[in-house]
């Protein structure tokens, strides 16, 4: 078609070709297709296109948040590429909503001619776990194999080459890293809020001590709830310690990354941090959506064929299940709230930090 010819809907959707990718194995040797078997077929279809999607805008995201610097006019299109995700991952839910209107006795009419297909061969799902920066260490395995154990030697190769790709978390980390006001002069951000946690802490084992409605029994377990609490701010205050239990695999991101996170979701109200913390939040949705569609897979493969062995080999719905509760990514996005002041017992900002962090035009001295 030359630049000068009107296009045509159907030709310019490829509906010739998207149409006529359905092909039902039951329908092979002129027998009659199940009937549920389309709707299988097209749902899953539709999960891939979506993850097409998904992967495009997370390059986008990627190429972006991972420039040296980064341009402060890309900062909202990191944003939109982010929340569009957030805006899909309901959409792959609700396909589950669909196809849960095929019976398990729907779903028997045709299930054995899946064997050995299977969701967990989807190359486009793992690519998007892989370019999120899921470690290929914390994945799961399948019968005790590597997740490439069952792609085709192509396929594996693909996803082999991206685990050394740059990643969201990477391009997270780093972006993270560079951040100012830490240490602004003599301000010192870190130093004010160690203090400042000290007083709450402090306050918090008084209260326990002096409360005369608790026995004995339960200030005893109060006060050992305490010192659990009190352990977990420890390697927030050394560097050492945190990188130490991210090498063991508990933390993702780095010291100095998780403190500017936590500077950023405490100071959120500052102008100069409002999109900065519109990124952190749209990773903590985009992790919880992934997390959604995981656990909606699981429900829905359990209500299909109970305790069955999955197509792929995989303990169903068993497997599915621990997936989501391993395979997120930006955990240490959502343990910020353990760290968290209340906006009155947050260390006062410098004047000369307040205007750096401000709009210029609303506090021009």
């Amino acid at each position: 078609m030359s630049a000068s010819s009107p296009r045509y809907y159907w030709e310019y959707l490829g509906l010739d070709a998207l149409l006529d990718a359905q092909r039902p194995a039951t329908a092979s040797d002129g027998r009659t297709p199940a009937h549920d078997e389309l709707l299988f077929i097209i749902t899953h279809q539709g999960f891939e296109l979506w993850f097409k999607q998904i992967l495009w805008e997370l390059e986008a995201a990627i190429d972006l948040l991972g420039r040296d610097p980064v341009p402060e006019t890309a900062m909202g299109e990191v944003v939109r590429y982010l929340e569009r995700i957030v805006a899909i991952q309901p959409l792959l839910v609700q396909q589950f909503d669909v196809l849960a209107t095929m019976t398990p006795l729907d779903f028997l009419e045709f299930r054995d001619e899946l064997i050995p297909a299977s969701g967990f061969q989807s190359v486009q799902w793992r690519l998007i776990e892989n370019r999120l920066g899921l470690p290929t260490a914390d994945r799961l395995k399948i019968n005790g194999a590597d997740y490439t154990s069952r792609l085709s030697r192509e396929h594996a190769a693909r996803l082999e080459a991206s685990e050394s790709e740059p990643t969201l978390l990477g391009a997270l980390d780093a972006w993270l890293s560079r951040t100012p006001f830490l240490r602004f002069g003599d301000f010192d951000f870190w130093e004010a809020y160690r203090a400042a946690v000290e007083v709450m802490l402090e306050r918090d084992r008084h209260l326990i001590e002096t409360n005369p409605s608790v026995d004995e029994v339960v200030r005893d377990r109060q006060l050992r709830s305490f010192e659990a609490t009190r352990e977990t701010f420890a390697p927030l205050f050394d560097a050492d310690a945190w990188e130490q239990l991210r090498a063991d695999g508990h933390r993702r991101l780095s010291h100095g990354s998780f403190l500017a996170a936590l500077l950023i979701s405490l100071y959120r109200d500052q102008p100069a941090l409002h999109l900065p913390f519109r990124v952190l939040t749209a990773l903590i949705d985009l992790d919880e959506g992934f997390t959604a569609f995981r656990n909606a897979h699981a429900q829905l493969v359990h209500r299909s064929i109970g305790g069955r062995i999955g197509t792929g080999g995989t303990s169903g719905h068993a497997y599915l299940q621990a997936a989501a509760r391993k395979h997120a990514v930006f955990t240490d996005l959502f343990d910020l709230a353990t760290f968290h002041l209340p906006r009155r017992e947050l260390p006062p900002l410098p004047d000369q930090v307040r205007r750096q962090m401000g709009f210029r035009y609303a506090d021009p001295t």
